[in-house]
């Protein structure tokens, strides 16, 4: 008992970190973020899932995406909810689990639409908020306006960035087999689409950290990081 209550004691006593992390798809975003996390004792928040969801949410319920209006007006329908455990991260929409319906290749192709619209952002970057406050050890929040809009005042802001080619190669390995060109081409138009929008573009914070993951090993990724944490942690 005393050992439990001394490590109790211990885990109050270190300093929450709220820790974002930005960058474009195949920079090795979530992986970091989710073994940052959990190395660290934090909180994880995959905000793309969440932009995921709602999208998902549109298509199944025949709302035309490419209609912003049409949009707006439903956003505040469904019930989107995150579980921020770095070891089994959940997300929900109206009680449905679409951890795996999230990531088919329609919601891929049609989630920048959607993210484009200001009421969507609204209402996501509210959630986003919410769980970072309730986050009582902190919380490692993976996105792509997180240091820019999001948590303006994080304590750590890393922005990872990786070449076109090292990233398509990535992500065709995740997609099992997927064409590297085809991929590439799909990755560079989803940048242009996310870094041009007016709503919350992808951006680099003035005070990010920038890791340019393209000649990194995952694991060298996930130590640099850590290592900027314990840094901010230890300072505070």
């Amino acid at each position: 008992m005393e050992n439990a209550a001394t490590a109790a004691t211990a885990a109050r006593t270190v300093p929450a970190v709220i820790v974002a992390i930005d960058g474009p798809s195949g920079t090795g975003k979530s992986s970091t973020s989710r073994a940052v996390a959990e190395q660290m004792g934090l909180s994880y928040l995959d905000t793309g899932a969440q932009y995921r969801a709602m999208t998902w949410w549109m298509v199944h319920n025949g709302v035309d995406v490419s209609d912003p209006a049409a949009v707006a007006a439903v956003v505040d329908k469904p019930e989107i909810v995150s579980g921020t455990d770095p070891s089994a991260p959940t997300i929900t929409v109206d009680g449905v689990d679409v951890s795996g319906p999230i990531r088919t290749p329609e919601v891929t192709a049609k989630v920048s639409a959607v993210s484009a619209v200001p009421e969507v952002r609204a209402r996501i970057t509210g959630l986003q908020r919410a769980l970072a406050a309730a986050a009582a050890q902190g919380i490692v929040v993976e996105g792509r306006d997180i240091g820019t809009t999001v948590l303006p005042d994080a304590d750590l802001k890393v922005f990872l960035t990786a070449s076109p080619e090292a990233r398509a190669a990535r992500r065709s390995g995740e997609l099992k087999g997927a064409d590297v060109h085809t991929t590439r081409e799909a990755l560079i138009k989803r940048d242009a689409a996310d870094s041009t929008r007016k709503a919350s573009p992808l951006a680099k914070a003035g005070d990010a950290v920038e890791v340019d993951t393209t000649e990194l090993t995952l694991l060298q990724v996930i130590e640099c990081v850590v290592t900027l944490v314990e840094e901010k942690r230890a300072a505070k």
